[in-house]
């Protein structure tokens, strides 16, 4: 495994700018409002050819003063106890802070390995400001800039030269299925990896908007290794005005970018809403594998526990997922939570398969066949070859002599087939048609004779005619001329 690196610090230090500085991402969401980060941010990094991974956390507070800080404290103390090493983040421009002093004297005593840095120092006349530092019993502090990359060279230098060998770290390259939590505010997408991890990996509120960033979560269930992304709450366009909030959703539609099956969460108690059809929308345009979860399960009235209404709801609304399969789980007691595991791998399976040519060529073959495609123009559709091309979400091409003319119920009817003979009937499929001509490509135009051995012979045979005939002019103006004439 990797080491762990752990940045700490109170709000508003620069510990996010920090970590997309080291990290070179724009992953960890940063602004100047103090509390942005509240969960833990992992993020992989590489320095000097050794690589480790780095954690963000929340500001540190020893008061409640926020209503998030007792929750965030408890993300820091269990980054600081699973780090190798620490990396403490001072303000170089606001000074020395009394939560300073306290989270020095913290560290001292929890943690071997601390590394403290004195962040907002630009350059080298700035460095005199370190000199207060030296007051919190600090050996050596890094004067650095997050925002502009001063002295974070020489910090890494010393950071990666404290890990263990390189040889004791393995490159590893496993399998990695990405699974995205989607859903709307306050529906439970926290809850639900906190209870697949079994730990307090996220911070759970009954306050809408508590997630903010696209928090990434490794978990190994039987030898298979997931990467879960919990997302922020994506209300509708109108309702979002707030500047970190717009942030917030445009990294959780992002994420669907990086994900091969995204868990739609849908708050059970509420019902199926108009919202819910649009963050589906947003997977579907993504072209990932999707899973319907109904969370909140248990507070649904007993006469109206019915999967297969729920699932009628939403497909009036979201025909186009009519194929994602669905489940109902109960984050808080933990109800049906593990048959989500087999659901994933269950789609991800199909999201990931590869049909051959032979067999792709046989089903459109048959297809067509059984339902000839209309006419375009008093001309039949030819459709000559199909492939798959990629996966992830599997990738169909068909050449069609007139791709523009296939009609959209004949292309729904070609994938429905491609359905029933591959068996994927849980992935999103992509059918292309592109324009085949029915002749070779680098053969000759149609108003040229396609037999060259005799277009050579014609070419030739005309030729000597006409050599002939100037040949007899000669002669005749010569016979013409002898004879006076």
């Amino acid at each position: 495994m990797k080491p762990i690196v752990a940045i700490i610090g109170r709000p508003n230090v620069g510990k996010s700018t920090l970590f997309n500085r080291i990290t070179r991402s724009r992953t960890a969401l940063v602004d100047n409002m103090p509390g942005v980060t509240r969960d833990r941010h992992y993020g992989e990094a590489l320095w000097n050819d050794a690589p480790f991974l780095l954690v963000d956390t929340g500001g540190y507070l020893i008061d409640d003063e926020d209503a998030f800080a007792g929750a965030i404290r408890d993300q820091v103390t269990q980054a600081v106890a699973e780090a190798d090493a620490v990396v403490m983040v001072l303000d170089g421009k606001g000074g020395i802070s009394p939560y300073d002093r306290d989270l020095v004297t913290i560290l001292r005593e929890s943690h071997p390995k601390v590394f403290y840095v004195v962040n907002k120092i630009d350059g080298e006349k700035q460095e005199e400001n370190l000199y207060d530092f030296y007051s919190l019993g600090i050996d050596h502090p890094y004067p650095v800039s997050g925002e502009h990359g001063y002295g974070v060279p020489d910090f890494l230098d010393d950071l990666v030269a404290s890990f263990p060998e390189a040889a004791a770290y393995p490159k590893e390259e496993e399998e990695i299925v990405n699974v995205a939590v989607v859903g709307r505010p306050n529906a439970g997408k926290s809850s639900l990896i906190n209870r697949l991890t079994g730990q307090k990996r996220l911070v759970v509120s009954d306050v809408a908007g508590t997630t903010r960033d696209a928090v990434d979560t490794m978990l190994k269930r039987d030898g298979q290794l997931y990467r879960f992304i919990d997302t922020a709450g994506i209300r509708r366009k109108g309702k979002v005005k707030d500047k970190l909030e717009k942030f917030s959703v445009l990294k959780a539609i992002k994420s669907m970018d990086r994900c091969d099956v995204a868990l739609i969460l849908i708050d059970s108690s509420e019902g199926v809403t108009d919202q819910d059809v649009t963050v589906a929308g947003y997977a579907h345009e993504k072209g990932c594998g999707v899973i319907f979860v109904f969370n909140k399960w248990d507070l649904v009235p007993e006469r109206e526990k019915n999967p297969k209404l729920f699932k009628e709801r939403l497909d009036m609304g979201a025909k186009f997922l009519s194929f994602a399969p669905f489940t109902t789980i109960s984050a808080l007691t933990g109800q049906r939570v593990e048959k989500i595991f087999g659901q994933i791998r269950s789609v991800y399976d199909q999201y990931n398969t590869r049909v051959s040519t032979g067999d792709a060529n046989r089903i459109i073959e048959w297809a067509t066949e059984r339902t000839p495609p209309p006419l375009h123009k008093g001309k039949r559709l030819k459709f000559f070859y199909n492939t798959q091309v990629s996966v992830k979400p599997p990738t169909f091409v068909s050449f069609v002599n007139y791709p523009d003319a296939v009609h959209f119920s004949y292309r729904r009817f070609l994938m429905n087939q491609i359905r029933d003979f591959t068996g994927l009937d849980q992935t999103p499929i992509k059918h292309i048609f592109r324009e085949k001509t029915g002749r070779m490509e680098f053969g000759p135009k149609p108003e040229e004779n396609t037999n060259t051995r005799n277009k050579g012979h014609k070419d030739k045979e005309s030729r000597n005619k006409i050599q002939k005939k100037k040949e007899r002019e000669k002669q005749r103006l010569k016979k013409l001329k002898r004879d006076g004439q």
